[in-house]
């Protein structure tokens, strides 16, 4: 039986974070997932190994899918939120929407954090999701459908939509969304 390794690669401002005050957030990470993590402060390269020969596949990607969290820019307490059975990580790399430069970078991150972060905050609580915005990136910690439609409104403030516009489609969607998994459940009751 091969050993299954993975690779992920944390920023030089993030391994600290990873590793947390006396190596706490790594030895519970390694603990809740069954895994053993290596990591190399010099270059960021962090190894992901199983503990032993029980530990599922499942585990060693909920570990990388941690570690990838906390590399852009959440805390360890929100970045734990995927080692849940229906939470997402969605990526957004912002260079793909406005290219490499400066001024666009800066005008679409302020755009999506808002005056005093009100508007990350706004689409963090209507959809019940975490987002981070870290250099080019924005990341989003949810459950499938709220990490999707966070998405698809961030997507919307970075083609330059409204803010109010924006609010009113996360709305529209996560009212649908409950509409759909109450028939859901009451299909299942019947």
């Amino acid at each position: 039986m091969g050993v299954t390794r993975l690779y992920e690669k944390v920023p030089p401002d993030r391994i600290g974070v990873l590793i947390g005050h006396e190596g706490k957030i790594k030895e519970e990470l390694m603990r809740r997932t069954r895994t053993i993590i290596t990591i190399d402060s010099t270059t960021g390269t962090v190894i992901i190994e199983p503990a032993s020969p029980t530990t599922t596949a499942l585990e060693l990607m909920k570990a990388r899918d941690v570690v990838r969290a906390i590399a852009y820019g959440f805390s360890p307490e929100r970045a734990f939120r995927l080692l849940d059975e229906d939470q997402v990580l969605l990526i957004i790399d912002l260079k793909q929407y406005v290219g490499d430069k400066p001024n666009h970078l800066q005008r679409v991150k302020g755009r999506i954090i808002g005056e005093g972060g009100k508007a990350r905050k706004i689409i963090e609580e209507m959809t019940g999701t975490y987002v981070s915005i870290y250099k080019n990136y924005v990341a989003i910690i949810g459950d499938f459908e709220s990490a999707n439609i966070a998405k698809t409104a961030i997507e919307l403030l970075i083609e330059g939509r409204r803010h109010s516009t924006v609010y009113r489609y996360i709305e529209r969607e996560t009212f649908l969304e409950k509409r759909k998994r109450m028939r859901q459940l009451w299909k299942e009751i019947i």
